[in-house]
């Protein structure tokens, strides 16, 4: 007969202990950070990405988890292709079983991707993408955008034109045509006597503005003063090569849409040129800005970039929604993030509840001449409330 012999008590005790432990082991968050990352945008998509990671680390701690439970990012590249978008978005949900997704860096993309989250009913929470169908047209319940839209450009950019002549240059794409639409009907919006009195379309990847800027030249030259050229353009911008083309001649001033750091340090010969811009690392004031600069630079010696901050704050959403939500329902988190308010590197920021569109301030800034080193570049005129963007509702709850 063989004799069992019976197990320490202690030892009984621990093997209880670990199998009851991994039990209850809460699954991680799964989250999908969409993003072009190859393609047009791929500096956009580097910058998100970074800032979302950055994010969730400052949001938590460090600890990179939500009420105990670990947050895995899974990241995917849709290369700016609609068809691509919207393929990995529904293999996020469906065979990765993410419980929130954000994303992406196109528009068009972007766009694609909004009836995959309805037909999943999962969050899409969409940074960077603009356009204005994404919470107008095409909007549907699970759908929250951190990120600024194309109005909200265009009413920060109209604030400042009070009187005059304008004449836009765009990309001959989704973004560039909203924009100008968006244009003029801030410019309504604000009560502003100016006048659009051209628009000029060039393609995405046009390096010869010579045609384009002369037809803006003879359109605006003997129109009432200010006159004022907008260039709304993602990536490369042509302020250079416009400027060479000395718009002063007719009267003319250049009023540039803010762009990234690398692209904004090309400008130092046109100092004291205004625009606007939806982040600046040096015009925010508060904690999480002041963490953002520091660490970013510490780490990557530039400081962050505007499409870093973006980032940042779709964590921050990302994090609020889940803490309000830890199992991560579609229906749930869709009605707990309305009217949700979070932290991001531009302050408070809140989803309205009729689009789910983030609210948020803008910045009117001069190009600096008296630039301290090669990142020193604007100075602040004006940070614009949110409460001064009379944006419309343009979805169809």
């Amino acid at each position: 007969m063989k004799i069992i012999k019976p197990v320490p008590a202690a030892l009984l005790a621990a093997f209880i202990a670990t199998a009851g432990s991994s039990a209850l082991a809460a699954p991680d968050l799964k989250v999908a950070l969409i993003a072009g990352k190859t393609g047009a945008l791929e500096a956009y998509a580097k910058e998100t990405e970074t800032g979302f990671m950055m994010g969730l680390e400052y949001l938590t701690g460090g600890k990179m988890e939500i009420n105990g439970r670990k947050i895995k990012v899974i990241v995917k590249d849709d290369q700016g292709k609609p068809d691509l978008g919207r393929t990995l978005l529904a293999e996020a949900y469906g065979d990765d079983k993410v419980d929130i997704a954000v994303g992406t860096t196109s528009s068009g993309s972007a766009l694609a991707m909004l009836p995959v989250a309805k037909e999943y009913k999962k969050v899409l929470i969409v940074e960077p993408a603009v356009a204005d169908e994404i919470t107008g047209a095409k909007w549907n319940k699970y759908i929250f955008r951190t990120a600024r839209n194309s109005m909200q450009d265009a009413l920060a950019a109209a604030s400042t034109l009070k009187s005059g002549s304008v004449a836009f240059l765009a990309q001959d794409y989704a973004f560039g045509r909203d924009a100008v639409k968006a244009g003029k009907e801030a410019l309504a919006a604000t009560g502003s006597k100016a006048k659009v009195v051209h628009e000029e379309y060039a393609p995405a990847t046009s390096t010869d503005f010579t045609a384009p800027t002369q037809r803006i030249f003879d359109a605006l030259k003997d129109k009432p003063q200010p006159r004022v050229l907008a260039i709304v353009w993602a990536g490369p911008n042509p302020l250079n090569k416009i400027a060479d083309m000395k718009p002063e001649r007719y009267g003319i001033t250049l009023a540039p849409g803010g762009n990234i750091l690398p692209v904004m340090k090309t400008w130092k010969a046109y100092a004291g040129t205004e625009g606007t811009i939806f982040y600046y690392y040096g015009f925010p004031k508060n904690k999480m800005n002041d963490w953002l600069v520091a660490e970013h630079t510490k780490r990557f010696k530039a400081p962050p970039d505007m499409f870093t901050a973006g980032g940042m704050a779709a964590a921050g959403a990302v994090v609020a929604a889940l803490t309000k939500v830890p199992n991560a329902n579609g229906d749930q988190l869709a009605a707990a993030m309305e009217g949700m308010s979070f932290e991001t590197p531009k302050g408070t920021m809140s989803f309205r509840k009729e689009d789910h569109q983030a609210l948020q301030p803008m910045y009117h800034f001069r190009i600096k001449k008296d630039q301290k080193n090669e990142w020193d570049l604007l100075d602040l005129v004006r940070e614009i409330p949110a409460s001064e963007l009379p944006l419309p509702v343009k979805n169809k709850r």
